[in-house]
């Protein structure tokens, strides 16, 4: 079966892709929306992860990929919602701009630009691709 690809945001001043590389692996925690986090359920060992920095910057900066599948979330006392560990994989030769991505009629129907409070969130194929174009993959 195919991989899946995802994207997630994060505050650069709270984790940054930057983070991600020095520290090798990271837990991904905190996800209290209910359909981000079905998102992390969904998610494979395996599967390409576009790395997203949010509010400051805006731009797609890297590539990181799922290592562990969903887990308990230790930061919820509840018990309700779940964690994925990611690594790092590279830092796009370019970022993307939210901008560029709102221009590209070809991610006109990507699920960040639709639904953007959304920290966790699915790409297609396609989108992937056309991101990696965009970065001069």
């Amino acid at each position: 079966m195919a991989a899946s690809h995802w994207l997630v945001k994060s505050e650069p001043d709270a984790y940054a892709f930057a983070d991600l590389q020095r520290d090798g692996r990271t837990i991904w925690d905190g996800v209290r929306n209910n359909a981000a986090a079905l998102h992390l359920r969904a998610m494979k060992v395996g599967d390409p992860v576009l790395y997203y920095h949010s509010q400051e910057g805006k731009a797609v900066v890297g590539v990181a990929e799922v290592v562990r599948e969903a887990f308990p979330d230790a930061s919820d006392p509840a018990g309700r919602f779940v964690a994925v560990e990611l690594k790092p994989v590279r830092p796009l030769r370019r970022e993307i701009t939210l901008a560029e991505m709102k221009a590209n009629p070809a991610l006109a129907g990507m699920a960040m630009l639709r639904q953007s409070r959304l920290s966790v969130s699915p790409i297609s194929p396609d989108e992937w691709a056309e991101i990696q174009k965009m970065a001069g993959e």
